[in-house]
């Protein structure tokens, strides 16, 4: 008995002491825990609703281009849909962008096509997809060279010849494009860049240059400007010769555009209607964009820089995305995509099996197909128009321009530009005939022909020196004609085409062989 009496006391013990620490915790961290929350609820109730509903975070860089998205008109826009954007400059560090785009640190981004697509190789992913194409340079960016060394394309077919850039960069690009389109054997294909760090650092270079060898300078505007006050340096290549390579786009995280499907949608709408109403002001526009950044631009410098930059509109945003048909000369996003890998793999700057999904993976149009069949208008801030035939009120597809056609006396003063890159075209012995592989070749000519609409093509057929001339060059010219026809089958335009023939020189490798040649009207 007493031993089951002391057993009774000790549990009564613990009891009380157990019971004894939990009114200690009640009291003393429950009770007051509990108070502090409903202390700061009532707290909470002497403030105000926040005005934005959601708040999104855009990484670009401090480029003209993209001064709609830092623009108080397209902030205000979204704040009355009750959207924050925070614009963030992160030095065009696209890899840094795609990364945080990963993370979920950014739901949107702008990039360079190039960049979108060699950064999305290297993270092995594309966590982004393309929504609306922005801008496009149409001369910001070019690569200019002295002419006492570097007196046009073909004089870089040099093993000591270089060009100056900066890595990542649009102009490094436009340096890879016209390595990718020239006919350029002897530069070499592993160190034909000379690093720098941003066009200023560039056009210090070339402001040093010593002419010892064959070097140009990838530069972009205002600096393009700046170095040709100098009499001494021209244009190589300009982004004005070219069209679909060096493209800007604004690309929105997967995901956010799953779960936030409708802010995404105000965003790009927001951004259409601005440029609509900016178009008629870009210097004014850009000289506040730099402003705003603490840049000075002078009035010169914006009118030059708005020349050198075409900001896309809603119709050629649907032209590109395939939403306004085939009658038109704007490339489609996926045509442009593919061009622009091709010149990645030329140059080595991708592997050719660098892309695992197909190209329309990277690319989203349930927008802009939303916005069309809404008949959506910039310029009306109610987005529904009854009347179709108003889509189009003082907005236009710029279309390429076609060029005209020359006398004989206009082809023989054009300026050479360079030789286009292209495989042997061979044909059956003694024949016209063209084989299927150089059919095939002139295919991806006619192609790439596209994206240089600025230029005129010769095709020389090209015959060894000795023997029957006159017989050899019939054949030459024979078979120049049927490359030209081919062409011309393939939708490059008569007008800018010829044929000729002539003998190769003593010293020629390419001789019996057809050449292409583009050239341009002198200035």
């Amino acid at each position: 008995m007493a031993r089951n009496a002391r057993s009774i006391l000790i549990a009564v013990v613990l009891w009380v002491g157990i019971l004894g620490a939990a009114a200690s915790i009640v009291r003393y961290v429950i009770l007051p825990n509990q108070e502090a929350k409903e202390r700061k609820s009532l707290l909470g109730k002497t403030g105000a609703e926040g005005r934005y509903d959601h708040k999104l975070r855009l990484a670009a860089d401090s480029f003209s281009g993209y001064f709609v998205f830092r623009s108080k008109a397209f902030q205000d826009r979204l704040a009355k849909e009750s959207i924050q954007l925070t614009v963030e400059d992160d030095g065009a560090d696209y890899r840094a962008r795609m990364q945080a785009l990963k993370r979920g640190e950014l739901q949107l981004a702008v990039f360079p096509l190039n960049s979108f697509l060699q950064v999305g190789h290297e993270l092995g992913e594309f966590p982004a997809t393309i929504i609306y194409l922005i801008d496009e340079t149409v001369g910001a960016d070019a690569i200019v060279a002295p002419k006492r060394s570097v007196a046009e394309i073909a004089a870089l077919n040099d093993a000591k010849a270089r060009i100056v850039a900066t890595p990542d960069s649009p102009s490094e690009f436009l340096s890879r494009v016209l390595l990718a389109s020239f006919q350029l054997p002897e530069l070499s294909e592993q160190n034909w860049m000379k690093s720098a760090d941003g066009a200023e650092q560039v056009y210090r270079k070339l402001r040093g240059d010593s002419g010892k060898s064959p070097t140009a300078y990838a530069l972009w505007e205002p600096y393009v400007a700046k170095a040709l006050q100098d009499d001494d340096i021209h244009v190589l290549l300009d982004s004005s010769k070219l069209k679909g390579f060096i493209v800007d786009a604004l690309v929105v995280e997967r995901s956010f555009l799953v779960d936030q499907y409708d802010v995404v949608k105000e965003v790009v709408e927001a951004y259409a209607r601005t440029v609509y109403e900016k178009r008629d002001h870009l210097d004014e526009a850009l000289r506040e964009d730099a402003s705003f950044l603490q840049e000075s631009m002078s009035a010169e410098e914006a009118a030059q820089m708005s020349k050198g930059i075409l900001w896309k509109n809603t119709l050629e945003n649907y032209a590109h995305f395939g939403i306004n048909g085939t009658n038109h000369s704007l490339d489609n996003i996926e045509d442009m995509l593919q061009k622009i890998l091709d010149v990645l793999v030329k140059t080595e700057a991708m592997p050719p099996d660098a892309l695992q999904d197909p190209i329309h993976s990277l690319y989203f149009t349930r927008i802009l197909e939303e916005m069309k069949s809404e008949k959506f208008h910039p310029g009306r801030e109610l987005s529904l128009i009854k009347d179709s035939s108003m889509m189009d009120v003082d907005e236009s597809m710029r279309e390429t321009r076609q060029l005209e056609a020359l006398s004989a006396a206009q082809w023989n003063r054009l300026l050479p530009v360079g030789e286009m890159r292209v495989e042997a075209i061979t044909f059956g012995r003694g024949t016209a005939r063209l084989n299927i592989s150089s059919r095939r070749e002139l295919q991806a000519l006619a192609t790439l022909l596209a994206s240089w609409p600025e230029y005129y093509l010769t095709v020389t057929g090209r015959v060894r020196p000795g023997g029957d001339e006159q017989a050899a060059l019939a054949l030459a010219e024979a078979r120049a004609r049927a490359a030209v026809d081919f062409l011309v089958d393939s939708g490059v335009a008569k007008e800018r085409i010829r044929p000729q023939a002539e003998v190769a020189q003593e010293n020629a490798t390419t001789s019996q062989s057809v050449s292409f040649f583009v050239g341009q009207l002198p200035f």
